[in-house]
């Protein structure tokens, strides 16, 4: 039997609602107090926004986004157990503007479709897959669209991209990122 572990939706239309997620030592749902601070960032209404997690894993960015009125939701997984935990979570919330995608995210941004709003990029630490999937992301920007990454290190991103806002909570960097005009 596979171990589960919770997280709480902090806000919108499911808050305080726990959606599950496989125990695995890959998955580190965003922490309460960073998506709190990510949202403040944002907003807190993403109505009418479209919105890419990538590495979706426990699905916690994703499914605040939806909660907070996103018109879509696209989640990318790779893990299959991480997958049947997001579709469950899917099901019980009713969350129909989330399309989930079980595919590798590298794939997925060179073949698919679309333009997204906000882009969450969460992906395991120290798996080298930031760098390899920073440079595919501005083809799937909307103008003035927004990216989100958390990582084990400060970001100290290339020209492409400006650091909007930034932040850090214990081990966790996290920053929003837009296209620098100037570069």
């Amino acid at each position: 039997m596979v171990k589960t572990d919770r997280i709480r939706i902090i806000g919108g239309q499911w808050r305080s609602r726990l959606i599950q997620f496989a125990d695995d030592e890959l998955l580190r749902p965003t922490p309460d107090r960073v998506r709190e601070t990510l949202f403040n960032w944002l907003g807190q209404d993403l109505r009418g926004k479209t919105c890419l997690d990538l590495f979706a894993g426990s699905g916690a960015l994703g499914f605040e986004a939806a909660s907070r009125g996103a018109r879509q939701v696209t989640m990318i997984e790779q893990n299959m157990k991480a997958v049947r935990n997001l579709r469950s979570s899917i099901e019980k919330l009713g969350a129909s503007q989330v399309q989930l995608e079980h595919a590798d995210a590298r794939v997925f941004l060179t073949t698919g479709s679309g333009r997204y709003d906000v882009i969450f990029v969460d992906p395991p630490f120290k798996s080298g897959l930031l760098a390899e999937v920073l440079p595919l992301l501005p083809a799937k920007l909307e103008e003035d669209g927004l990216v989100y990454v958390e990582s084990s290190d400060k970001l100290l991103p290339d020209d492409t991209w400006s650091i909007w806002k930034q932040s850090r909570a214990s081990y966790v960097y996290y920053c929003l990122l837009n296209l620098n005009l100037n570069g």
